[in-house]
């Protein structure tokens, strides 16, 4: 199981590319270093709180929705291998996986 930090950075990771924004251009809006955001989001540095708001309001969410982990804990393996394969992959090419998903499960 992951630790509590690394969910968090996970969880920052998923609502970052859910925004459709780039570690560098979520660094620059809350004004830090992105190899800082980098540190965060794989779970060897803990952001202090200012930067944790800072996310948020970037973000559109609120700070409690940063520690919503009940979905990573399911199977985070397998939740971020498929997220790792879909980065960069075309909205078409999204679409057709979304319609083979729907269908796979039925």
């Amino acid at each position: 199981m992951k630790t509590a930090k690394a969910m968090l950075g996970t969880r920052i990771k998923e609502l970052r590319k859910a925004k459709g924004l780039s570690q560098d251009q979520l660094s620059e809006s809350i004004g830090i270093d992105p190899k800082h955001l980098s540190r965060i989001e794989v779970g060897k540095s803990y952001p202090y709180m200012e930067t944790l708001e800072s996310i948020a309001n970037s973000l559109e969410v609120e700070i409690k929705d940063l520690f919503e982990f009940k979905h990573l804990e399911k199977d985070t393996a397998t939740v971020e291998g498929v997220s790792a394969m879909l980065t960069g992959v075309s909205v078409e090419k999204l679409r057709l996986v979304v319609k083979f998903i729907r269908t796979f499960i039925k």
